[in-house]
């Protein structure tokens, strides 16, 4: 009988309690603060302006090796 009580609590309460913790956890973390935007903000222009020079260096490469594709994948 006690090992029934253990085997209810591993298999039913556990896993629901897990389940809750994590939803828990996801909606605190659902929103954004400032700072957080922020960040993002920061991170999405850099990430452009990155975009933009390796554009430009595949355009130079492109002009002055022709074929640099194919050497390097």
């Amino acid at each position: 009988m006690e090992y029934l009580i253990g085997i209810l609590a591993v298999g039913v309460v556990a896993p629901i309690a897990i389940v809750m913790h994590y939803l828990t956890k996801w909606r605190e973390m659902k929103t954004l603060s400032g700072d957080d935007e922020r960040l993002l903000e920061d991170l999405w222009q850099t990430a452009q302006k990155l975009e933009r020079r390796i554009e430009t260096l595949e355009t130079i490469l492109d002009k002055e090796a022709p074929d640099w594709r194919d050497r390097h994948g």
